[in-house]
């Protein structure tokens, strides 16, 4: 019997092509639990896509719009990579590429795919590019992703977010756990 793990594919996503409103899709899901969240656990905060009363609101905020309206410029120069479980999409991933480490945002696994490895598999595919540090923020709520990123390595490190709740973290030597190159798209 195959395990939810060998059931799990990723790939680079064709943002100028068919894979640009899955994109928009998923990342605006993230987006919206994101701010959901931000307005139930952090005091101070406001707009987003909270309605003051625990539910939720599906009206972006403007400076998340571009990404969900047109996620190839958005994301121009960063790789995409999607996941698929049992060949519909389960999760997005993207991979920022800076002078001096890589920077992993907008982690999404759908709710109903989750605790299937569909996260550890896009983290793995990230990992394999290898030749820099690789980092990224989480909020201090996501009990559950900072656990995932301990697993690979990743450490906390001093913040360089100035948004409170924002738990920083890197992983320093990425090229040891080095496996293979990008998967090609």
């Amino acid at each position: 019997m195959k395990t939810d793990a060998s059931l799990v594919a990723v790939r680079r996503a064709d943002l100028p092509g068919p894979d640009s409103a899955i994109v928009s899709r998923l990342v605006r899901a993230y987006l919206v639990q994101t701010e959901a969240e931000k307005a139930v656990n952090l005091s101070d905060y406001e707009g987003g896509c909270g309605d003051g009363d625990g539910g939720v609101r599906t009206e972006l905020p403007t400076r998340y719009r571009a990404e969900v309206e047109d996620p190839e410029r958005a994301y121009a120069g960063a790789t995409v990579l999607l996941a698929e479980l049992n060949g519909s999409p389960a999760g997005v991933m993207v991979v920022q590429h800076g002078a001096d480490a890589h920077e992993i945002k907008r982690v999404w696994v759908n709710p109903s795919a989750r605790g299937r490895h569909v996260g550890s598999a896009l983290l793995d595919a990230a990992l394999r590019e290898g030749d820099r540090p690789v980092r990224l923020t989480v909020w201090k709520w996501r009990g559950s992703a900072i656990q995932l990123y301990r697993t690979r390595g990743f450490a906390i490190v001093p913040s360089w977010e100035e948004r409170p709740g924002l738990v920083c973290m890197e992983l320093r030597d990425p090229a040891a756990e080095r496996v293979e190159a990008w998967p090609d798209a």
